[in-house]
């Protein structure tokens, strides 16, 4: 029979709270200034934005409850449904940047001459800066002198003014918004790719995989947390769109290009609004439409890990 050593018992109980609990407090201490700081810019600002959202206010004089009025008046909005539409067009198209990256990263992952040169040019558009890219595309969109005009006109199209134009003034932005976006999805799946397991691959061979069959049973399961995280960064960069949009159209041609976040910033903080309430409801549905993906993509983790 095993009898406790009593001298070790007392030991312990003469050691202080936190040598008898350090392996499980330890960790909480490092975690706490990423705490502090998550709870203090993130969790305050959200919990202001919804409560500035049920007051009439300038930002400056008194604010006044005005209960659920700014969202009453959000219904009738034709600009907020305008930008409402515009995110969801955003969300739809800015997707083609996850195929896009992974086809590219395909290609890079092959042993071709001259492959370095490749991958920075394709690497390229993720260091630049939003402001450089909304410039650059309005350049190329130019009616007269942009290089896109110069294409169509060698194949016997007219001009088209694409910032412009109410119909493809969108469009034209989410392009541009995609040349960076697929550079990001592709470094992410290239990093995925130096960690497919190559036995699996020389059993896909010689099982007769090839092509097709070897990349949608074989390759992209294994590219599964790449694609999770590509869906999570890409989704989130679609809803909080605003810097091109500011250096490509300033939410023109009459107001056809905006979204929530530019009509947001419109309404609380440009020359004509100052009505901080009002913003605080755009950022309060965009907030929980961001919520509904963030939701479901934890949502989705949880359960794989749960399933382990």
């Amino acid at each position: 029979m095993s009898t406790v050593d009593p001298t070790v018992t007392s030991s312990r109980k003469d050691r202080g709270w936190y040598k008898r609990n350090e392996i499980a407090v330890t960790p909480w201490l490092f975690l706490a200034p990423a705490i502090l700081f998550f709870v203090f810019y993130v969790i305050w600002p959200i919990y202001q934005s919804i409560a500035i959202s049920f007051y009439a206010w300038d930002g400056l004089g008194e604010a006044r409850f005005i209960g659920f009025d700014n969202y009453v008046e959000l219904m009738d909005d034709r600009a907020f449904e305008v930008s409402l539409w515009n995110n969801l067009k955003w969300l739809l198209f800015y997707l083609l940047a996850i195929p896009g990256g992974l086809f590219i990263a395909l290609f890079l992952n092959q042993t071709v001459t001259g492959i370095r040169i490749y991958k920075s040019l394709f690497f390229f558009p993720f260091v630049l800066s939003q402001v450089v890219v909304g410039l650059v595309f309005s350049w190329f969109y130019l009616p007269n002198e942009g290089l896109l005009n110069g294409i169509l006109g060698l194949v016997g199209l007219g001009p088209v003014n694409v910032l412009g134009d109410p119909t493809w003034a969108t469009y034209g932005i989410i392009a541009a918004g995609l040349w960076p976006q697929t550079a990001y999805c592709m470094i992410l799946y290239l990093t995925g790719l130096n960690a497919v397991d190559p036995e699996q691959i020389e059993a896909g061979r010689l099982d007769g995989a090839k092509g097709w069959k070897m990349l949608w049973y074989i390759i992209i399961p294994q590219l599964k947390p790449a694609t999770f995280i590509a869906f999570v960064v890409t989704i989130i960069g679609a809803l909080r769109s605003f810097d091109l949009i500011s250096i490509m159209t300033n939410g023109g041609p009459f107001g056809q290009t905006r979204v929530l976040s530019f009509y947001m910033f419109e309404k609380a903080l440009a020359e004509f609004g100052f009505r901080m309430g009002y913003g605080a409801a755009i950022a309060v549905v965009l907030f929980l439409i961001m919520l509904v993906f963030i939701a479901y993509f934890l949502w989705s983790m949880w359960k794989e890990e749960k399933g382990r």
